[in-house]
Formats: C-alpha cells, structure tokens, sequence
C-alpha cells in the first residue's frame, strides 16, 4: 500500500488491485459496518475478497458484520446470515443508522466506502492509527447495543390484526388505491387511513419501505 497513510480509490477493481493485499494480511480480526449485504458492488469483486481472505484465516480470526435491517429484508438474505453465522462469523443488526460500508482489518487498516456514482464508488484506504481507532471505538458502541438478526426479528415485530395483514398484502398486490378499496370492501378515505396507521405501525416513511419493513420482520404480504 506504499507509504501513504490516507488514499482513494474509484471502483472495486482498483480497490481489488491497490488494496486487495490488505484482506490476505488479515490475521485476529475483521470488522464490517454494512447497510446491507452488498458490501461491494460487483459480485466479482465480493468473490476475490472472499477468496483473499479464506486463505487468511486462522484459528483466532473473528469476523464481526454490523447490518441495518434492511439485510434481513428477504428470506434468501436471512438464509445467508444464517450460513455465515454457521462459518463462525458474529452477526448483529442495529436500528441506529449506519453509513456506507466501513472495513476494519486487525484495527490497523479502514477502507470506507463513499455513495455510488456513474463511475463507480470511491474508496478511501487508510493506516492512521488515530482515524482507525476512533472508528473503531464508534463500531464497538454500536455493536454493543446491536442484537443478533434472530433476536432482532422477535423483538420488532409488531402485532399485526387480520386487517392489517390483508392491507399489507394489498399493497403488495400492485392496485391503485381505488381497485385495492373495491376489492376489500372499503371506501377509498378508509382504506387510505388504514395505510396510514400500518405505516405508521411499521415505521415507514413510504408505501415502498412499508413493504420493506415487513420483509425485514419477516411478515406474510
């Protein structure tokens, strides 16, 4: 990584070819703070860190993924988890919210990844102690008020009555407004106030993160 304390990269191929060496070097710990399990971009990219860092691995490497909710959104991502947490990864999800993807490797390297951008997302690298330690110390608080996702879905479920359930699934059904409210029976103000309290009940902000929400939870629609 030459001497440079701080540097950036744009897209995942460069990262691979400038810093992919950082994920072989990994010897005690791992730490990843992800929004969801995309934590890189291109699939290629996902498999040559997976495949960098298998032959790393040693009896003491702990890998430790911090997700949002939004990693438990569908049954294919909580089978995932369930398999990584079986190759003996420690996983927590956390309600607070987390920035775009941070890396940490033995608590000596950081990459942290920026938004995305019609030329691909930029990258910083970094070994300064000072900048790796205090993002370290905000993970580790993290972490220490996160949950596994098994726990994390027990306890955020909320109730849900037999109308609830049969408006959330009318909302995942495609219908206007007007043809979901004819079908159930109801008139379009009532109907429309109903989806105001599931959204409210599911803490959305939008129909589209109401039906999130319930895949995160785990919810028949």
């Amino acid at each position: 990584m030459r001497n440079e304390q701080v540097f950036s990269v744009r897209g995942d191929s460069e990262l691979i070819e400038r810093a992919g060496h950082l994920f072989e070097s990994a010897r005690a710990e791992f730490l990843c703070a992800a929004r969801d399990l995309k934590t890189f971009s291109q699939p290629q990219a996902r498999a040559a860190i997976r495949n960098r860092m298998r032959a790393a691995h040693s009896p003491d490497f702990t890998p430790r993924k911090l997700l949002s909710p939004v990693a438990l959104a569908d049954e294919e991502a909580r089978a995932h988890l369930r398999l990584v947490q079986n190759k003996g990864a420690l996983v927590r999800i956390s309600g607070s919210r987390l920035p775009h993807e941070t890396i940490i490797i033995d608590r000596r390297v950081m990459i942290l990844a920026g938004a995305e951008t019609p030329t691909g997302r930029e990258y910083t690298v970094t070994t300064s102690q000072i900048l790796v330690d205090g993002v370290h110390s905000l993970f580790q608080a993290i972490w220490d008020t996160a949950v596994g996702p098994a726990t994390y879905l027990r306890k955020n479920i909320p109730h849900l009555d037999a109308d609830g359930r049969v408006i959330l699934k009318a909302l995942g059904s495609g219908l206007t407004d007007e043809s979901a409210a004819k079908q159930l029976g109801l008139s379009l103000r009532t109907y429309r106030r109903r989806v105001a309290e599931l959204m409210v009940k599911l803490e959305a902000n939008s129909r589209f993160q109401a039906g999130l929400r319930a895949g995160e939870l785990g919810l028949p629609r």
